[in-house]
């Protein structure tokens, strides 16, 4: 071959690759800002019902089951003063920061789930509790606090305990405002109650934590309910149902709707498992979770 064709011909293969290698290097770094853009929605699993109560393991088992986060709970309660927490004590607070870091995974919120089988209208410690609680968060650098009214104040069965109620978390509000942060609340009341309940209650700080399960039993439309208590009314979402079938197979959850009404809302924050498990290995802690985390990733962080 003739020296100038010869550089010719490497001249033109040289511009090849170095256009393949920029162009590489270009995917690269779009691939690295989109993985690293924040997250309009984030999904996350209750470690209690992962069996991780407040344990260090439940951050890897969050991470095994590609969770962005877990709701980490303030521990049993019982006939206690307060919560059987190790969040009060600075190495155990270390601990479960460190794991955190290491595993990548978040904590969506500090969880009161005591409250579920304990009346929140009638323990006479319930400052000390709510107190506890929002000591953790500020430990923990976490804005928002799962307060479920569990059986014992079920507001449609009990409608007089609505004013205590009102006036206990009035209280909360002023505690968890000196942290900037937020309280959310369960009830069994549809979309439009609890909108009245917060009106009455009349405090930016305290919202609703809005679960599927409800919406569900209450026979309502989980895209109207939502749209219904609009964004600023909104915490966080317990984006499960009762157990009996996966996410991706219960027929009674629309969630590509649920979606586009969340989008149009242009709410964003974390979606947390908390049951939907399949009834057939209902103990399949992997199996269960995992399926649920990767079906809501799929619909949301897609």
């Amino acid at each position: 071959m003739e020296s100038g064709n010869f550089n010719r011909s490497f001249i033109k293969n040289t511009a090849i690759v170095l256009a393949i290698f920029l162009a590489g290097m270009f995917d690269s770094c779009l691939t690295a800002q989109t993985s690293n853009k924040k997250q309009q929605y984030k999904v996350a699993v209750c470690d209690w019902m992962i069996l991780k109560r407040q344990k260090l393991g439940s951050f890897e088992l969050a991470s095994q089951l590609k969770a962005d986060g877990i709701e980490l709970d303030m521990g049993g309660l019982g006939n206690r003063e307060t919560f059987d927490s190790k969040l009060a004590d600075p190495v155990e607070v270390k601990k479960f920061k460190d794991k955190s870091k290491e595993f990548n995974v978040g904590i969506s919120s500090i969880a009161m789930s005591g409250f579920y089988g304990q009346s929140f209208a009638k323990r006479e410690t319930v400052k000390r509790m709510v107190q506890d609680c929002i000591d953790a968060m500020k430990t923990m650098n976490v804005k928002v606090a799962y307060l479920p009214l569990g059986n014992q104040c079920d507001l449609r069965k009990n409608p007089e305990l609505r004013p205590v109620i009102i006036e206990r978390l009035q209280w909360a509000a002023k505690q968890v405002a000196k942290i900037g942060g937020v309280i959310a609340i369960e009830t069994t009341l549809d979309a439009a109650a609890e909108k009245k309940l917060l009106k009455d209650i009349g405090c930016k700080q305290i919202k609703s934590s809005f679960n599927f399960s409800n919406a569900i039993e209450n026979k309502k439309d989980i895209s109207e309910e939502l749209a219904i208590l609009g964004k600023k009314n909104l915490a966080q979402i317990h984006a499960s149902n009762t157990d009996g079938f996966w996410l991706q197979n219960d027929k009674s959850i629309n969630m590509p709707k649920i979606k586009a009404t969340l989008d149009k809302m242009n709410w964003k924050g974390w979606l947390i498992v908390e049951r939907s498990r399949d009834t057939t290995d209902v103990h399949n802690v992997k199996a269960n979770y995992g399926a649920n985390v990767a079906y809501l990733k799929r619909i949301f962080q897609n």
